[in-house]
């Protein structure tokens, strides 16, 4: 007799791991393509980084307007991005992301 076999079930379906993230302002666990990724680049500049890919300290914020007004007015995304402060034009082009996230919540209610 045949010693069992090792490897690939094909019996079963494959699972897929979904790689999982949490916001850093509510705390929220869900999968990484349903949040934004905020980067500090390695000169210090902080971008929204829509690829997911881009090199630097990462942060993800849900598309949740409440979690953005979080984020950035009470301090949380400088410290997970582990820097003082967010560079002014950087906090503008976060602030006007925010709005965005906002007017099209509430276009949707």
């Amino acid at each position: 007799m045949a010693p069992p076999r090792r490897g690939v079930d094909k019996s079963r379906p494959r699972l897929i791991k979904v790689p999982q993230r949490t916001c850093v302002a509510c705390r929220q666990t869900s999968a990484k393509r349903q949040l934004v990724r905020i980067v500090r680049a390695p000169d210090g500049s902080v971008t929204i980084d829509p690829s997911g890919k881009r090199s630097g300290r990462g942060a993800y914020l849900c598309e949740s307007p409440e979690c953005w007004r979080a984020a950035l007015e009470r301090g949380v995304l400088p410290r997970a991005l582990k820097i003082e402060s967010i560079p002014e034009e950087d906090l503008h082009t976060l602030t006007e992301y925010a709005q965005r996230l906002a007017l099209i919540d509430q276009g949707a209610t």
